[in-house]
């Protein structure tokens, strides 16, 4: 089967034909995920899977997840029930106005869930008949999509203010009242004015999670925690830049702030400090507060505003700099070479999704630190050689996080998430990159190993559940590791020999 999807050169030919093999078959798609999973995640996710979701129209087979529109205000909860599946375990939910860096896909953003879902059973082990793909049509802005003769979604602009509203808390509240207190419900590619609100609003009556902003944040702590032993220092030894002050930058920001403050017993406040930010408008910083958006406001620091990124770097001189823009080429070659020149080992995380979003590629960054940057990705990269030395980036890829954070919430029984939970899962996966990597420049473990990977998150996890007295499944487990490893599904066939 392999050989098969091997054949096609082009990459959405292979996702159209894994979608094809997991409608037929989906324990062999599943097995051959898990077996090979270096190989076909960049197709089931991304990148490929930005462009099935440019394209979903006409790659459209039949739906793969539950699509509810506008039209079913008033019976969502029918709606819902008449999923064939009662026992729904993880719900990723989307309204597509953000897909990647894609901007706003509407119902085609399906591709998302589906493709979210897929890992949480290949990498987390979460049975595919407990996970429920949800896309909510509210309309679409974009232009091309209205127009489009093959467009799935409602043919509108997006609906906002309180019609938007109502729908989601009748959603919400349906989910609650189909599949209990336990389901955990992961919004995924909401726009950034909707992105927070919603995390904060039902944060204390569901169990929620965002990955943009949790997952990601937690996927790059670890891999700044576990670069520590390459770069040098303690974390609050560090100065930190990003460009980019959206959902995943002011996430990670967050998260990284929060650790600093458990290490050093300083207050959140305190610890903000020691991270800047940059959006369209420049560095945020105290002159701004009054035009910044809320979540913008705790990170607008005492200083004049400076014109440029480069400039920005040569002021504050951070020792990591971190891109969640969206925009491809911002880290220019005068710009790694100013981090650089400011530090022995700068640590350059270009994280926007998909490839040609990526601030900058694996071997502009080792070529223009030559040789010294220690680089990861959110889309994967190829080994790259310099000088005779094989460089082999990182990929900060949210696949390391979500499915054994997932897996842990669910062996526990949890009824809420909380920070305290992500930080685990952080050390969990910088805990699991060995001095073999760290030799080849690696601050990610190779996802090859990623079940297993999976498996000690999801321990960390749950004991912090446990610890924190949001547990449902009592009494605790004695080996939660064990645990997770006895929970997860394996698409295993039977020897008749």
């Amino acid at each position: 089967m392999l050989d098969s999807i091997r054949q096609y050169q082009v990459p959405l030919q292979k996702y159209v034909a894994m979608m094809d093999l997991e409608e037929r078959n989906e324990r062999l798609f599943y097995k051959l995920l898990i077996d090979n999973v270096e190989e076909l995640l960049p197709v089931v996710y991304t990148p490929t899977v930005g462009e099935a979701c440019q394209k979903y129209g006409s790659i459209f087979r039949r739906p793969q997840g539950l699509f509810i529109s506008l039209k079913e205000t008033g019976k969502i909860l029918e709606v819902l029930r008449n999923w064939p599946e009662k026992s729904i375990q993880v719900i990723v939910v989307t309204d597509g106005e953000r897909i990647l860096g894609l901007g706003d896909l509407g119902a085609q953003g399906m591709g998302i869930p589906v493709g979210k879902l897929a890992l949480y059973t290949a990498l987390g082990g979460v049975r595919p008949s407990a996970c429920l793909p949800i896309t909510i049509d509210v309309g679409t802005n974009t232009e091309k999509l209205l127009n489009d003769e093959f467009y799935i979604g409602l043919k509108q602009r997006r609906a906002t203010g309180k019609e938007y509203d109502e729908l989601l808390d009748e959603f919400m509240t349906a989910l609650k009242q189909n599949y209990g207190e336990k389901v955990l419900i992961q919004f995924e590619d909401f726009a950034n004015h909707n992105a927070f609100r919603l995390l904060s609003k039902y944060k204390d009556t569901h169990l929620v999670f965002n990955d943009d902003i949790q997952g990601t944040a937690s996927v790059v702590l670890a891999g700044v925690v576990s670069s520590l032993k390459l770069i040098g220092g303690t974390l609050a030894d560090h100065t930190f830049m990003f460009l980019g002050a959206g959902e995943a930058g002011t996430g990670i920001a967050e998260l990284i702030a929060l650790e600093l403050s458990k290490q050093t017993k300083s207050t959140v406040e305190e610890t903000r400090k020691k991270i800047w930010l940059v959006d369209s408008k420049g560095l945020i910083v105290d002159s701004r507060k009054n035009s910044l958006q809320e979540f913008k406001k705790p990170w607008a620091h005492a200083h004049e505003p400076l014109p440029d990124l480069l400039s920005e770097i040569k002021a504050i001189k951070p020792t990591i700099l971190i891109g969640t823009s969206g925009h491809g080429k911002t880290f220019t070659k005068e710009v790694v070479e100013a981090m650089a020149a400011i530090n022995e080992k700068p640590l350059i995380l270009a994280l926007s999704n998909p490839t040609s979003q990526s601030e900058c590629t694996a071997e502009e960054a080792y070529t223009w630190s030559e040789g010294r940057a220690i680089f990861a990705s959110g889309s994967p990269f190829d080994p790259v050689e310099y000088k005779g030395k094989t460089f082999v980036p990182g990929q900060a890829n949210n696949a390391y996080i979500f499915p054994g954070f997932g897996l842990g919430l669910v062996i526990s029984g949890a009824i809420r998430v909380r920070d305290d939970m992500l930080l685990a899962a952080s050390e969990a996966l910088a805990g699991q990159v060995t001095e073999e990597n760290y030799e080849r420049g690696m601050i990610y473990p190779p996802l090859s190993i990623i079940r297993k990977i999976s498996a000690r998150i999801a321990a960390a996890v749950a004991a912090k559940v446990y610890e924190l007295g949001l547990a449902t499944r009592l009494p605790r487990p004695a080996d939660l590791v064990k645990c997770a490893e006895n929970s997860m599904y394996s698409p295993i066939y039977r020897n008749y020999r």
